[in-house]
């Protein structure tokens, strides 16, 4: 007699978490700490238990399961990305560990620069319930904000380009270090008439990347111009601005770093416009490794951020936390290394 038989089930008939409980002979509190990976079972129970609920197919109910442990089992994930290329990965590394706990994700895009931003998450937060938070840069830079989701309670990872202090649960990319890798390409390569097209920078990834480009080239006695530098604001649009004015200026750069891999394209494209050839006159580097990088001619040279991992691993921290496997006391500080993927759109400079 098969499990289906020996709890008297028809087909099509609904399995509850009793059944389960039932027929790998434990009680449904164990079975429930089964179902929502606490640590607080041994092997051999968890085991058996697994077995029965792949043998009856058996689905857990969402609102049972949150009802039954004063939990929602659902993250939230809050950007105000640009760039839908970028915030969709990250949300891809969230969701692969959302899967593998149980959990669904909730994401609530917002514009950083509004003022009533802090009032719109917190609301967000108190209408779905969700267990956790994930943030990243610029909302992650908010000070309000962190500080009123640490009143409410609510476990937060955010992600940046530098630790902030008011951050309890830190995930950092090395984006300072990233830059200066793309200045010592650039002089590896022969070129000391460059420029750069920089993110808005009142923001900190802005910010860390103008200072490690900057002291790469300080430390090899290279200046920028200041005609040669263009603060743009992440858009296709303000790189096709500050393009126009680096490629009209009197010491025209051989060499330009633009701040994202959108503003990197409006410079290839004014650039073809110039009649100016990408590598041969103008050598390009951009920043985030998106499709774009990989689709444009020619190919990209731009630093690559482990964005699904960065995902993944906020996830893995607040949803091992909630388990209770780690310290909850324990603040989360983790740093990824960015990596400088050369391709097609770098070159010595023209003699």
């Amino acid at each position: 007699m098969d499990i289906h038989q020996h709890l008297g089930h028809e087909s099509g008939t609904a399995v509850t978490i009793n059944d389960v409980a039932q027929a790998a002979g434990v009680s449904v509190r164990t079975a429930s700490r089964v179902l929502n990976q606490s640590p607080k079972v041994n092997a051999e129970t968890r085991a058996r238990v697994q077995e029965v609920i792949r043998s009856l197919n058996f689905i857990p109910n969402l609102r049972a399961r949150a009802l039954a442990s004063n939990r929602s089992f659902m993250l939230g994930f809050v950007h105000d990305d640009p760039n839908a290329e970028i915030a969709d990965q990250v949300q891809r590394g969230i969701f692969t560990e959302c899967a593998q706990f149980g959990y669904e994700l909730l994401v609530h895009p917002v514009d950083h620069k509004n003022p009533h931003l802090v009032e719109d998450v917190m609301s967000f937060v108190r209408r779905t319930g969700v267990d956790g938070l994930i943030v990243i840069a610029p909302v992650s830079e908010n000070v309000d904000l962190a500080n009123a989701l640490a009143a409410h309670g609510t476990p937060v990872a955010a992600v940046n380009s530098l630790a902030l202090d008011f951050q309890r649960n830190k995930i950092v990319s090395r984006e300072r270090e990233a830059c200066g890798d793309i200045a010592r390409h650039f002089i590896e390569l022969g070129h000391t008439e460059i420029g750069v097209i920089s993110g808005p920078l009142v923001q900190t990834a802005a910010r860390e990347r103008q200072i490690g480009f900057n002291a790469a080239l300080d430390a090899a006695g290279i200046a920028l111009r200041p005609e040669n530098v263009f603060e743009g604001d992440w858009t296709f649009e303000s790189g096709l601005e500050g393009a126009r004015r680096l490629l009209a200026s009197p010491h025209r750069p051989t060499a330009v770093y633009a701040g994202n891999d959108r503003m990197a394209a409006a410079l290839i494209k004014v650039a073809a416009q110039a009649g100016l050839r990408v590598p041969q006159d103008l050598s390009v580097v951009g920043f985030d490794d998106s499709y774009l990088a990989k689709v444009l001619t020619p190919a990209l040279t731009t630093i690559t951020r482990p964005f699904v991992q960065i995902g993944e691993g906020a996830a893995h921290w607040l949803l091992t936390n909630l388990r209770g496997v780690s310290d909850d006391h324990d603040p989360l500080m983790r740093f990824y290394d960015l990596k400088l993927t050369k391709r097609e759109s770098t070159a010595p400079p023209p003699t």
